[in-house]
């Protein structure tokens, strides 16, 4: 499977990556990196689809891209499950209870103080803006809707787009630390760039797809885990060690 001619791929209550063809869409400011559909082609014959985001919902989606700031999934799994458990993976729910109360049932996603005020912050948002309905939040225009999302207490860039990309199916790329380690590993960026410009290189090289945007960023997230480690990589396994500078060179 190709990231130019991508096949559908069976999969209960997920999305399928569609049918279609290579067609970047260069920005003046940010050159088309071609190496992308290669790095995307080579993880997912490695790994196969992820079928992420794990959410059962839109609203939990958003929640979850909130609680998962500076943790890991498995502690935000824990405190999805506690809020499921009590009945509160709603806007309305999530609204009414006290912020203390909240708090309490997030713990195991750390810093759940901070975190029990930017899932209210959230919801009072929707509520004040789109009267609570998530619909009308995401047939908002996406850099409008982003704008939005940037202005509400404790939601940044990267936040602010995992929910338009995998809560609300807009075409954004997610940009996070993995992505980051990956592209100065195989010298596609020094590294210092700002998340938009490491945005923009993505969405300026690769079909403009939520699904294709989804996959991309969910096999990111599972070769950082796995072969990208901050410290002692494992390149020696990863897929995209035939794409390493050290490597191309000794091959060309």
């Amino acid at each position: 499977m190709s990231a130019s001619r991508i096949l559908p791929i069976a999969a209960p209550f997920r999305n399928t990556l569609p049918r279609a063809r290579y067609k970047a869409h260069p920005l003046r400011s940010t050159p088309v990196r071609p190496e992308l559909i290669s790095h995307f082609d080579a993880m997912l014959a490695a790994y196969g689809p992820q079928f992420w985001w794990p959410g059962r919902s839109r609203f939990e989606v958003i929640v979850g891209a909130i609680l998962t700031q500076n943790t890991s999934w498995t502690n935000v799994e824990g405190a999805i499950a506690h809020l499921r458990r009590e009945r509160l993976l709603s806007p309305a729910a999530i609204e009414r209870i006290p912020v203390h109360r909240l708090a309490t049932l997030i713990r195991s996603s750390g810093y759940f103080r901070q975190k029990a005020r930017k899932l209210k912050a959230f919801v009072k948002f929707l509520r004040a803006r789109y009267q609570g309905s998530l619909n009308r939040l995401f047939a908002m225009p996406t850099g409008d809707l982003r704008e939005q999302l940037l202005s509400v207490h404790g939601i940044g860039p990267e936040t602010a787009d995992s929910i338009l990309l995998y809560a609300g199916k807009h075409s954004v790329f997610v940009v996070d630390a993995y992505t980051r380690r990956i592209l100065e590993r195989h010298r596609l960026a020094q590294g210092n760039e700002p998340y938009d410009q490491i945005q923009q290189l993505f969405e300026s090289s690769l079909p403009s797809d939520p699904k294709l945007f989804n996959e991309y960023h969910a096999l990111i997230v599972h070769t950082g885990k796995h072969f990208c480690h901050k410290r002692q990589p494992d390149c020696q396994r990863c897929p995209l060690q035939q794409f390493l500078p050290a490597v191309r060179g000794a091959n060309s």
